[in-house]
């Protein structure tokens, strides 16, 4: 039983370290929002009802969405070509057509 448990958490890590790698997407410079959140995100976020996704309070901001797009997270993927004004737009996109929990 031991061992079972060991194998199922060691398959739990490595099945999670696989989420956090950088995905090198460089979006064209004049891409919308909607493309690159259609390119990108709906891979592993699916539109909800209304809206695109909801968000934290924490993360209902500009700055707070582009680090978490740049830097990812154990559960999501990073995109570190993601930047300048198609991070904004894109972080400007994700704004206007979230909810906030």
């Amino acid at each position: 039983m031991k061992k079972m448990s060991l194998w199922l958490t060691v398959f739990a890590l490595v099945s999670l370290a696989g989420c956090s790698k950088p995905d090198t997407y460089t979006p064209p410079e004049n891409a919308s929002g909607e493309d690159i959140f259609s390119t990108n995100c709906t891979k592993c976020h699916k539109p909800e009802t209304g809206s695109v996704m909801t968000l934290s309070s924490a993360m209902a901001n500009k700055d707070a969405i582009i680090k978490k797009v740049q830097e990812g997270s154990m559960r999501m993927t990073a995109f570190p070509n993601i930047k300048g004004e198609p991070a904004q737009r894109l972080a400007e996109y994700i704004l206007a057509n979230s909810k906030t929990k």
